[in-house]
């Protein structure tokens, strides 16, 4: 048997509770034969050298807009998956409002194919709840469910119809597959664009109020709970709403929640004088927000951190910020963000890398997010103590649209193997 070694770095593998100093074998096939020791026979035909480094299993990114098919004037498969190795990301998950809609499996097999030809990371289509995102007719989710889709959402278009909803939750239960929710009030919402308060006010932006978040959760668990349908809660950012899935997840009802990386470390404060670049959906909240939000990672309540990739052309910064396009550029600082947690004393590095890595990986229900033996060789190996600022030109995104341009981090991606293969070296773009 001949293969890869990587020597000399801290593994850290949470599913497998190791977190020390280990050597990793990977064979010609791109498996991992040995942890800490070589399996009989093993041959090395390649060593990496990791002293210093951490060795992890690569990240797996829950929501990740590619742009394509669509909207390739923002960005493409092609320049999105080179930006998610390039952040040590190896698995992303797509969501449906691609133009067209994934609602049918020639959509799903077509993201997938795309993603296999560049040979960088995996996506995993999310397949739509209804059919075009309208709301009205369920989508075929079988058939999707065939295809390769993970999981099932109306991504950020409103569901009004409560009976449609009970319906599509009902036929995910019974197919046992996981609807991820983005529980937002419509009605609530009404044009807003920033949180209802004092910078919201002060700006005479129209605010979207906490209500409008906890108004929709509190409609999907008494679903949930009617159906027996397992959810996941995408993109919360109020401190109610967290207390709300606690309670539930107490009561044994079968849903899991996750944050994005930038509701971690900003808050409504942030938007200053109308920066576009902190427009977001949902809106950056206040302080409390923020506070119950990474309280609730440290007792487990939210079990992810994903990036919520929405890469735009600058014009669509440049709009008043009402007008302007929500989202940030984000897979290349869903690491460095997570790491800053780690610093800040919040979490152990093990305990970040669980939400980044084995967590998502269980809430998709995909073989990967861990490296145990015969685990498929997709890993991320950073520089815990590299410091770098983050400027324009070392993003590999097609999208420039940050707020933490300026900000110095602390963890930079040195290696990305997608199936015991080098993806990305740092140095190379």
């Amino acid at each position: 048997m001949t293969g890869v070694v990587i020597q000399g770095g801290h593994l850290i593998d949470p599913a497998h509770g190791v977190d020390g100093k280990k050597d990793l074998y990977i064979d010609g096939n791109g498996f991992v034969v040995g942890v800490g020791k070589a399996p009989t026979g093993f041959k090395e035909t390649k060593s990496i050298n990791a002293r210093g480094l951490i060795v992890c299993p690569g990240l797996v990114d829950l929501r990740a807009r590619l742009r394509e098919p669509g909207l390739e004037y923002k960005a493409t498969i092609e320049s999105e998956v080179h930006a998610a190795v390039a952040a040590g990301i190896t698995t992303l998950c797509c969501p449906p409002d691609t133009r067209p809609v994934i609602d049918t499996p020639a959509m799903a097999q077509m993201i997938q194919s795309r993603a296999w030809r560049f040979g960088k990371a995996f996506i995993h289509p999310l397949g739509a709840l209804t059919q075009g995102l309208e709301g009205k007719l369920l989508a075929d989710m079988e058939s999707l469910d065939e295809a390769g889709c993970v999981g099932f959402t109306n991504a950020l278009a409103p569901m009004t119809d409560t009976l449609v909803m009970r319906r599509a939750l009902e036929y995910a239960a019974t197919l046992d597959l996981t609807v991820f929710l983005h529980a937002e009030d419509p009605w609530l919402r009404n044009g807003g664009c920033v949180h209802e308060g004092e910078i919201g006010t002060r700006l005479g932006l129209p605010g979207i109020p906490e209500a409008a978040e906890t108004v929709g959760v509190a409609r999907d668990l008494a679903l949930i709970e009617q159906t027996g349908c397992r959810a996941h809660f995408c993109n919360l950012s109020s401190n109610r709403a967290v207390a709300m899935i606690a309670e539930a997840i107490a009561h044994g009802l079968p849903v899991s929640a996750d944050v994005t990386a930038h509701h971690l470390h900003l808050t409504e404060h942030d938007i200053g004088d109308f920066n576009t670049l902190c427009h977001v959906q949902p809106p950056l909240r206040g302080t409390h927000d923020r506070k119950g939000l990474r309280k609730a990672l440290k007792t487990g309540v939210i079990r992810a951190i994903c990036s919520d990739h929405q890469p735009h052309e600058p014009d669509a910064k440049l709009a008043p910020f009402a007008k302007s396009e929500p989202g940030i550029s984000a897979l290349e600082t869903l690491l460095p963000l997570t790491l800053k947690l780690v610093d800040e004393k919040l979490l152990s590095l093990s305990e970040a890398l669980t939400l980044l890595t084995h967590n998502p990986a269980e809430i998709i229900g995909v073989e990967t997010g861990h490296l145990g033996v015969g685990a498929t060789a997709d890993i991320c190996i950073f520089d815990p103590e590299a410091r770098w600022m983050l400027t324009e030109d070392k993003l590999i995104s097609r999208g420039h649209n940050t707020p933490f341009l300026g900000w110095e981090f602390r963890g930079r991606v040195i290696y990305t193997l997608v199936g015991g293969k080098i993806v990305f070296e740092a140095g190379e773009k």
